[in-house]
Formats: structure tokens, C-alpha cells, sequence
């Protein structure tokens, strides 16, 4: 029993430091932050402009958009990742069916450049 509790001891001191420096960290926050924050600071912004009262006021469709592109490049990296990890790995297949979905996102983001998509005023 004694061995085995002698295996667990690195697991249990990494354990204690990592909530000894977390505690640190926070108090350190408690102590050093401000107190008197800018209005500007803590006012509501979201999505490129000031919060408003009314929810059927007009915004820019933009907004979205550039959120959709970043989600459809943050999802190629998250296929590309794994992808390059195991590139010795795969076969042909797998190599060909990777540059089949660049090339359609390619594709899909030179569309989007060229109807002017990314052009903002």
C-alpha cells in the first residue's frame, strides 16, 4: 500500500502547487486591480456597436459574416491539425481528399474576395 501511495506523491504535489499558484494568482488579482474601472470600459458593447433598446433596429450583416468566416478557417485548422500530425501516415486517399476540401475552401474564399465580400467601409 505504501508503494502505491508513493506513485500517486508527484501526482499530489502537482496537484497542491497548481492550487497553491491558482490561489496566488487570484488573490494577487483582488489586490492589485482597480477599483474605479472607465465607464467606457464596463459599458455593454457587442458585435461592433453599442447595445440599444430596440431589437428591431437595422445593424450591418458584415458582422456576421466576418464571425461565419472565422468559424469556417478556425473548423479547416481544426481538419488540418490532425490531418498534418498523421501526414506519414495516410495514403493517397487521404492526402488527395485534404487537398479536394482546400481547394473548395479555396475556392469558397477567393468567391467571397472577389463579390467584395470582405470590404469593409
Amino acid at each position: 500500500m505504501e508503494d502505491f501511495l508513493r506513485e500517486y506523491l508527484p501526482i499530489l504535489i502537482f496537484l497542491g502547487l497548481a492550487i497553491a499558484l491558482g490561489v496566488i494568482l487570484i488573490l494577487a488579482a483582488v489586490i492589485v486591480a482597480v477599483r474605479n474601472p472607465d465607464p467606457e470600459k464596463v459599458s455593454a458593447y457587442e458585435c461592433g456597436f453599442n447595445a440599444f433598446d430596440d431589437a428591431r433596429m437595422k445593424f450591418d450583416v458584415r458582422f456576421y459574416l466576418v464571425a461565419i468566416l472565422f468559424i469556417i478557417f478556425d473548423l479547416e485548422v481544426a481538419f488540418l491539425f490532425p490531418w498534418a500530425v498523421a501526414f506519414q501516415d495516410i495514403s493517397m486517399v487521404g492526402f488527395w481528399s485534404m487537398m479536394i476540401f482546400l481547394g473548395v475552401l479555396t475556392i469558397g474564399f477567393a468567391y467571397e474576395w472577389k463579390k467584395g465580400a470582405l470590404e469593409w467601409e
